[in-house]
């Protein structure tokens, strides 16, 4: 079996957008949208099934590491050698090896050298400097000095650009392993210049730096059934697909750095103070993060650089990747969480920049992250899961590097909280996927950010009722999903051809799974779907179709129709009331006309209704409307919110979003009312059975294209709400218009499709009977998105104003 591919090329030859959704019959108006994904999937075979399991014969590539590196601080390079041992477990006969050089990507000589447009207007004297840097080769990237084979005869390789090729002295055959010893070096970047994930990031107040060593040494390419060696270029956006391995790495820095790293250190006691040694000791036992190196010897630290060196040793298995990060500004606090009786030492590490918020909530959210994904998916495996405050956000295996620092008196804004906490949870999620649940995320972005968002926003939800989570409503992806077509592409677009990545990658997949769980599947056949695909694929190489099928094998849902429209089609959800037909028992009404019904109806369109109103607040500072997920939550009482298990979460900011904290007074939205129209009789031998019957009839169109649930919610006169649920099947027989009839027992004052923005509705103004006018979303979304953005600014916060009122 080949590759199961994205918009651009399916199994191997480049097709349109159209030949990849396959219709049945694009002239009619069914048996489209509905119809089996059939051969847009990979055929089943003996390596990969039908149920989407892994099948008898499925196999995968492992590599092992020993590695050493030195860093040398004062010249910014990195030098390292290592001893790979490759192990050959496919069916084929390989002739060659492929190696990511990922450093190469700030090489002018080596990067991939995939342009986009640019233009003279905005030119800086940066601007000019960087066109004439890339003119000249600017010594960064990969400087490969050796490479022989365990026998220490040399090798031949080839590099292009961030791929290396070594050249086998014999074939391998199955079932064999090959061992090769590659020396290397490369300069550091400054990654807030450069950009990317590793890199240095310099303190000129103190003169020191942190190093946040990513993709920083050769590494096999994943060799696989689906699509052989996944040797794509690296050029900075699409990540990583990589094989699992044994890892044993030393490191050599500066003897005043803290190493913290992939894996279990393994010389604590040669490395750490006997004062640092016994905090690390009661960490291992306390209910709370201890500081193993505390604030005042980082800050001790900063002032007195050592020349002399220490060597720090790890060992992490089963992991297929290795990152760590170094520096003498570090305070190091760690603490034990417990799942399912196996203890993890959650720990983080950050600069006294960080210090107001990574020491009350960067271990602790942690260790809440990793307790709430192995509900959602498997018991997390590895012995440690760290956060490192590196204002960045990147992920490896048991390490990721996040944001968060305050403003110098210690004070920090409410998005910078929630951007912070929203990261740690992100980058610590990514252990579950792709870490370990290993989908090839150069491919298929989605596989590995859109997942895991999707379980962050659990996760988040699950830290407090009130979080402000920015992905995972439906409602939330609305203002991407009314974008002009010529701005979309399906989420199974490769990662390197998406125009809109955050919401293509991220947004989209994490709402379109939310949907399923919350309103197509429901939670319980959803979460037990989604564990089975974790467990399935735990430790191997997933395929989208591998996804598709196992939340359908697992649940019993035809789910096709889903993955269609929401994964391989760029149509948004819009569906409209066009009418309604009412009709309700009137005693004293004529009888009815031959051939008519016993109930008149009465013809109602939207916006012909008067009456009382009322008024409804906006909402607190941060928080994001109600919805479906976050009433669910509040009602399952199984649900203990973090903030409530752990008051020591709560702030000033968790009060002001409940109005402990004074705010001001919220601007109030007057909703349009509504009265009915006039009933119909029925005849008097129907009095007593049909006393309280009304009936709606309702005509929908689907205009935005996208088959979705139909959600209706009524509205009675005495204030009391009925919800009906109908399925998206209900458009099988016509995708463009369907009428359904309704029954309740009490007048309805008004009718609304979606009431919970539960479908990602892109116009509401067709979802009312009578007509609603809607707050503008756009305006809320653009405040939030510049909050987040300016997370560290100085700006006065509300968390100062009620210090200095004080």
């Amino acid at each position: 079996m080949r590759r199961l591919t994205s918009l651009v090329v399916m199994v191997c030859g480049a097709v349109s957008l159209n030949a990849q959704n396959i219709l049945n019959n694009p002239t009619s108006n069914h048996g489209n949208k509905f119809e089996q994904l059939g051969t847009i999937l990979p055929t089943p075979n003996e390596y990969r099934t039908a149920s989407g399991a892994p099948g008898p014969k499925y196999w995968q590539q492992r590599a092992d590491y020993n590695i050493k590196c030195e860093l040398d601080e004062a010249n910014l390079k990195l030098k390292g050698s290592e001893t790979v041992t490759y192990f050959n477990n496919s069916p084929d006969v390989l002739t060659y090896l492929w190696l990511q050089l990922d450093e190469n990507e700030h090489s002018t000589v080596n990067n991939a050298n995939y342009q986009a447009s640019s233009y003279m207007q905005g030119v800086t004297t940066a601007t000019i400097d960087k066109l004439a840097e890339e003119k000249k080769d600017n010594g960064y990237g990969h400087i490969i000095s050796k490479l022989t084979d365990a026998t220490g005869k040399t090798l031949k390789y080839t590099i292009n650009k961030t791929m290396m090729r070594v050249e086998l002295p014999a074939p391998l055959k199955p079932g064999q392993q090959f061992v090769f010893n590659l020396d290397w070096s490369y300069k550091i970047s400054d990654r807030l210049a450069f950009g990317g994930r590793g890199g240095y990031e310099y303190f000129p107040e103190d003169g020191n730096s942190l190093f946040t060593m990513a993709q920083w040494f050769p590494r096999l390419c994943v060799y696989s059934d689906f699509q052989g060696w996944q040797n794509h270029q690296f050029t900075g956006r699409g990540e990583f697909a990589l094989a699992f391995g044994n890892y044993n790495v030393q490191i050599t820095v500066p003897a005043d750095h803290v190493v913290l790293g992939t894996g279990e250190c393994q010389n604590y006691a040669q490395v750490l103070s006997p004062a640092q040694l016994g905090r690390w000791n009661k960490a291992q036992t306390s209910k709370e993060p201890v500081e193993v190196v505390t604030l005042a010897e980082a800050v001790q630290a900063e002032k007195q650089k050592s020349s002399q060196k220490k060597t720090w040793v790890f060992k992490a298995n089963n992991v297929r990747d290795f990152a760590w990060t170094s520096s003498r500004k570090y305070v190091w606090d760690a603490m034990p969480a417990y799942v399912e009786g196996k203890k993890i030492m959650c720990m983080s590490g950050y600069a006294k920049e960080a210090y107001g918020l990574y020491r009350k909530y960067s271990t602790k959210a942690v260790a809440h992250t990793i307790k709430s994904y192995s509900q959602f998916s498997i018991p997390y495996p590895y012995p440690v899961a760290q956060s490192i405050e590196a204002s960045n956000g990147m992920e490896y295996p048991m390490i990721c590097f996040n944001n968060g620092r305050t403003n110098k008196d210690g004070t920090y804004s409410e998005a910078t909280k929630y951007s912070m906490l929203g990261v740690i949870i992100h980058e610590v999620g990514h252990n579950f996927f792709p870490m370990i649940v290993n989908s090839d995320e150069r491919q298929w972005s989605w596989m590995d950010e859109g997942l895991n968002t999707f379980v962050q926003y659990l996760t988040e939800q699950l830290f407090d009722n009130k979080y402000p989570s920015r992905r995972g409503p439906a409602a939330m992806i609305v203002d991407y999903m009314k974008s002009p077509k010529n701005q979309l592409e399906p989420i199974m677009t490769n990662s390197e051809n998406i125009a809109n990545f955050g919401a293509n990658a991220y947004s989209k997949p994490a709402t379109g799974l939310n949907i399923l769980r919350e309103t197509i599947m429901g939670r319980e056949l959803f979460d037990y779907a989604f564990r089975e695909y974790a467990r399935r694929w735990a430790f191997k190489h997933p395929t989208p179709a591998d996804l598709f099928r196992t939340m359908e094998d697992a649940s019993a849902e035809d789910l096709d129709w889903f993955w269609r429209g929401w994964f391989y089609g760029i149509d948004a959800c819009d569906i409209s009331i066009d009418s309604v037909r009412y009709a309700v028992y009137d005693p004293k009404a004529p009888a009815p006309q031959a051939g008519a019904g016993r109930f008149g109806a009465g013809a109602g369109g939207r916006g012909n209704f008067g009456g009382a109103g009322g008024a409804r607040g906006m909402d607190k500072p941060m928080t994001t409307p109600e919805d479906i997920s976050k009433f669910r939550n509040r009602e399952d009482k199984r649900i203990v919110f973090a903030v409530d298990a752990d008051t020591s979460l709560r702030d000033f900011y968790w009060r002001y979003a409940r109005g402990i904290e004074p705010y001001d007074s919220v601007t109030k939205v007057t909703a349009p009312a509504f009265t009915a129209t006039a009933p119909e009789p029925l005849s008097e031998a129907d009095q007593a059975k049909y006393a309280d019957v009304n009936l709606y009839e309702i005509s929908f169109s689907n205009k935005g294209g996208l088959v979705m649930p139909i959600i209706v919610e009524f509205t009675f006169a005495d204030g009391t709400k009925q919800i009906e649920r109908i399925p998206a099947q209900i458009w099988r027989a016509n995708e463009n218009k369907v009428t359904k009839l309704f029954m309740t027992k009490k007048k309805a004052t008004a009718i609304k499709l979606d009431p919970w923005k539960e479908t990602a509705d892109i116009d509401e103004s067709n979802n009312s009977w009578p007509a609603n006018a809607e707050p503008s979303r756009f305006n809320l979304f653009k405040a939030r998105q510049a909050a987040a953005r300016g997370a560290a600014s100085g700006a006065v916060n509300p968390m100062q104003n009620a210090q200095k009122s004080k």
